[in-house]
């Protein structure tokens, strides 16, 4: 019978503890009944998969280091190998650039093959290469091979970098190509950031947005070195190494629940490393950097350190061993890191999520658009490539164009992305000029001794106005001053936008000539001469032009050293001549394959010292080829005549000196006529620092010929010569000896030029 609550009581008991009794039975009642069913509930569970945790987030972060960052290359691939997720990436300089790489979908033994495929040699140049510069420009690169380049726009200036970084950026162009239309990094088969340095407010600056290129241009450079990124907002963006090289907390921020760092920085050096150029430049960034490497390591759940030894931020050519390297460094993590290891199912899984994201295509162009530049030199880029258009894209042929646009001298760098304009795939041109241009100025210095008494040093520099009063004209401007001076002047000026040209120009020099009385010499004449002529022409391509023209000038030829009853050669001259050049080699310097010839051809029509008109023709020719893995040949040809007529002493041809005969003084031997012959080797010694210059060679070669008034006065002259060759950034410097016949030798050093 149920219970009911009444007001009254049985004896001394109160009702409330009727009730209580009551409500305690009740209690115990449903005690039991909620265990009956939470045994039955839970009997119908029995066997059933619990749900499973959450995988944590793993974060890669990639430190900057140079060269010493192809060991991420390693990690990576130990990391793929043992079914190790990566869920986001951030990194620094190189770091950024093998993390972009992997965050595309590019797995690790794509990486590695891209990246030992590279020329690091060239790609760490500044360039453009001799075979990409304008047919001007090649005549530049012989007259002051010097590959230094200032500015005079508002008083002198000099480049922001030592390297525009124009061949990376369009790696970087091709690498990113099919994510051009991505705008936020999120969106990549791995979430990615990359850190740059903002050089105006000297603070950080995470990229996760805008063109991947850029940003992956923007981590990497090094202040100094390579030129940095200015963007759209008018900041100008360094190497992120500069504050954040380990950039833990950005890993941090996009989410990572772990974050394993690969820390491949340079060791702080000893005294003694300090003794080379690569060695104090690892130990500059070294200490830059060191402080916030120690705070943001700290944040980092696992290091990776790989033992990269003695290789130095600069050695890219040893991108396969270091990266083997960092493999090893990953393996001994292994223990710490195999617990994050997926079973195959679960990274089959990751791996299709990840790739589902990858691109590997790109829409064919349609248009073009030209950004950084306007009018007129928009307008001509944009025709120059109008042939990309509607057509199966090759970015090989895209770039190789673009460096040819970038020889004729205007532009600092350009590159290149496809973007989707009003619904329309348009190729975008990317355009920089120099911002120290149109003004350019190139220094020279010339040294030439054939001994210790013997020595000529003359220095100044050519400028270069471009575009002056009218596009693609030029003003050409040479000034020396020294044992030679000299002060010249040409404009060139196309016509009607054609290949033809017009030139007219000045010049004045004064040059130190010796005479030679059998092997003594006997006296130096300084030789004075003015003139103005006017020339024109045609240029065919980069490598080979035609130009004819009139001259008319004054010279004076006295005794400077010597007996002052020698006799003075003075008066008017004028000629019209013609001159055909063809470039085909591949270095102004030291060429490793190719052609060069040169041919003139004159009609004097007075000269001093002579008696009547006369005609002159001369020829040089040149041919290099490889020889085995590090050697080239070459073969060197030259002759002249006057066709049995008499020119006036100072348009007499002359042998003797480095590389014309280099065993004999400098222009002992005189004539109407002279031929010229040689062969030689030279070796691939080593490199010098790409901020010094490049190449080193030892060489030999054989020389031989003769200059003869007469052809009974031929005396086939013979001498073999030896030395060693640098290609610095001032041009090249030869340290070289000779032996000829009869005894004749000497030791003799050049700075400037060579063949």
């Amino acid at each position: 019978m149920p219970y009911r609550l009444t007001r009254r009581s049985v004896g001394n008991t109160p009702v409330s503890y009727r009730v209580a009794r009551r409500d305690t039975h009740v209690a115990r009642i449903r005690l039991v009944f909620a265990l009956l069913l939470l045994t039955t509930i839970s009997s119908g569970v029995v066997g059933q998969e619990q749900p499973a945790t959450p995988r944590q987030k793993i974060g890669l972060v990639l430190s900057g280091g140079g060269a010493r960052g192809m060991a991420h290359i390693g990690v990576l691939q130990w990391l793929e190998e043992n079914r190790i997720p990566v869920d986001y990436v951030a990194g620094t300089s190189m770091g950024g650039l093998i993390g972009g790489a992997y965050a595309m979908g590019m797995t690790p033994a794509e990486i590695r093959t891209f990246a030992t495929s590279l020329d690091w040699d060239v790609l760490m140049s500044n360039g453009p290469a001799y075979q990409e510069l304008s047919f001007r420009r090649k005549e530049d690169r012989r007259s002051a091979p010097s590959s230094i380049e200032l500015g005079a726009r508002g008083g002198l200036k000099v480049p922001m970098g030592i390297n525009s970084g124009n061949y990376i950026g369009l790696v970087l162009d091709r690498l990113s190509l099919p994510y051009s239309t991505v705008r936020n990094f999120d969106e990549l088969p791995i979430p990615f950031r990359c850190v740059a340095t903002d050089m105006v407010d000297a603070q950080q600056m995470v990229l996760k947005d805008g063109s991947l290129a850029g940003a992956l241009r923007a981590t990497m450079a090094i202040p100094g070195v390579f030129d940095p990124v200015e963007t759209q907002d008018d900041r100008i963006l360094a190497d992120g190494g500069l504050l954040n090289n380990i950039p833990t907390d950005v890993a941090r921020a996009m989410g990572a629940d772990i974050i394993i760092v690969v820390n491949i920085g340079t060791p702080l050096g000893t005294r003694k490393d300090l003794d080379s150029l690569s060695g104090m430049l690892s130990q500059v960034i070294g200490v830059m950097t060191i402080e916030s490497d120690r705070r943001n390591l700290k944040l980092a759940d696992y290091v990776i350190a790989p033992d990269l030894g003695a290789y130095t931020l600069l050695d890219f050519n040893a991108a396969a061993t270091i990266a083997d390297l960092g493999y090893q460094g990953a393996v001994k993590q292994a223990v710490v890191l195999n617990r994050f290891t997926l079973d195959e199912p679960s990274w089959r899984d990751h791996l299709a999520q990840r790739y589902a994201r990858k691109r590997s295509t790109f829409p064919v162009p349609t248009e073009i658009a030209v950004a950084g530049i306007e009018g007129r030199q928009a307008a001509e880029i944009g025709d120059d490539l109008k042939d990309e258009l509607n057509q199966p894209f090759s970015p090989n042929r895209l770039e190789h164009r673009l460096n040819e646009i970038r020889g004729s001298g205007r532009y600092e760098s350009l590159g290149y992305d496809i973007a989707l304009l009003d619904k329309a795939p348009r190729l975008r041109v990317r355009v920089k000029e120099k911002s120290y241009g149109p003004t350019l100025i190139t220094p020279v210095l010339l040294i030439n001794s054939d001994g210790a008494a013997d020595v000529e040093l003359s220095a100044g520099f050519r400028l270069t106005s471009l575009d002056l009063w009218s596009y693609g004209a030029e003003l050409r401007t040479d000034v020396l001053i020294g044992s030679n001076n000299l002060l010249g002047a040409e404009y060139f000026r196309p016509v009607a936008n054609s290949r033809f040209f017009i030139a007219p120009r000045a010049y004045y020099s004064a040059s130190r000539v010796s005479l030679y009385q059998g092997e003594e010499r006997a006296a130096e004449y300084l030789v004075r001469t003015g003139s103005a002529a006017a020339d024109v022409g045609y240029i065919f391509n980069r490598r080979t032009q035609l130009r004819t023209g009139f001259e008319l000038g004054h010279a004076n030829a006295k005794v400077d050293i010597g007996d002052p009853l020698l006799p003075t050669v003075k008066g008017v001259f004028s000629n019209v001549s013609t001159r055909f050049v063809y470039e085909g080699q591949d270095n102004a310097i030291v060429p490793t394959h190719g052609w060069r010839m040169t041919g003139n051809a004159y009609w004097y029509f007075k000269s001093p010292g002579a008696d009547q008109g006369f005609p002159q023709a001369e020829v040089t020719t040149s041919y290099f080829a490889p020889f085995g893995k590090r050697g080239t040949v070459f073969g060197i040809g030259a002759g002249g005549t006057s066709f049995d007529k008499t020119p006036g002493p100072i348009q007499q041809f002359t042998l003797g000196g480095p590389f014309r005969l280099s065993a004999y003084g400098r222009n002992e031997f005189r004539g109407k006529d002279y031929f010229l012959t040689g062969a030689g080797y030279l070796y691939h010694l080593t490199d010098l620092p790409p901020i010094l210059g490049s190449r080193v060679y030892l060489g030999g070669w054989y020389e031989g010929g003769s200059a003869f008034l007469r052809r009974s006065d031929l005396n086939f002259r013979t001498d073999v010569a030896g030395g060693l060759i640098m290609e610095t950034g001032l041009g090249p410097i030869t340290f070289g000896g000779a032996w000829g016949e009869g005894g004749r030798g000497k030791f003799f050093f050049s700075f400037g030029r060579l063949f």
